[in-house]
């Protein structure tokens, strides 16, 4: 099973509960089958400037889990769109279009990608969390951009003096800045040469070993 039908999966197991009326938490599977089977698109608000697409999980594992579990029952494709509610322009846009566009501004950023390494221990968290977005992102809406990966890939790990900077600031969180960038490969999203992925795993074990003689 790929990443996609496990949110998906989740997403449904966790939504499958009705209330109101005589239900009180009542599982009704049923109900939420025939409702996905039906949807053939998905439209999310985002409300706030500070916090986007690829800032925090909710968006992935709720409105990208709804969109899978919803094409698992359709067996088609289902569409999502967003609602920039902050904005002037309410004009539902493409998930595409967002993914790309925040990727640009920030992870893929330099200031950006500056201004983390900067912040030590939080900030190199901060970028290991749009990494883990990213896989959240290839599975539930199939958003594998090949550019997005190698460019946070030369950034932030390929780049000797970024890569040592943010092992020291944050090893846990460097840990999983690459081992979602050699996920990405092993899933078939990313397809990297294998001198990268080389270095990547010399990243990974290294730090790994570094976390092991803390706890040690």
């Amino acid at each position: 099973m790929g990443i996609g039908d496990e949110l998906g999966d989740t997403w449904r197991d966790r939504n499958t509960f009705s209330y109101g009326r005589q239900d009180k938490g009542q599982a009704r599977p049923e109900i939420l089958h025939t409702l996905l089977k039906s949807t053939e698109r998905v439209v999310q608000q985002i409300d706030s400037v500070e916090y986007g697409l690829t800032d925090i999980q909710e968006y992935y594992a709720n409105t990208g889990g709804l969109k899978r579990a919803a094409e698992m029952q359709r067996g088609k494709a289902v569409t999502a769109s967003f609602v920039e509610s902050f904005s002037n322009d309410t004009t539902p846009r493409k998930l595409e279009d967002l993914l790309r566009m925040e990727y640009r501004t920030k992870l893929l950023n330099p200031k950006w990608a500056e201004a983390m390494a900067n912040q030590g221990s939080g900030g190199a968290y901060e970028i290991s969390q749009r990494m883990t977005a990213l896989m959240g992102w290839a599975g539930t809406a199939n958003f594998k951009d090949p550019w997005v990966y190698d460019q946070a890939a030369a950034t932030y790990a390929l780049d000797a003096a970024m890569a040592e900077k943010l092992r020291q600031a944050n090893p846990e969180a460097f840990r999983n800045l690459v081992g979602r960038m050699l996920e990405a490969h092993g899933r078939g999203f990313w397809q990297p040469d294998a001198d990268q992925i080389d270095q990547l795993r010399q990243l990974y074990d290294l730090t790994d070993a570094d976390l092991e003689g803390v706890k040690g």
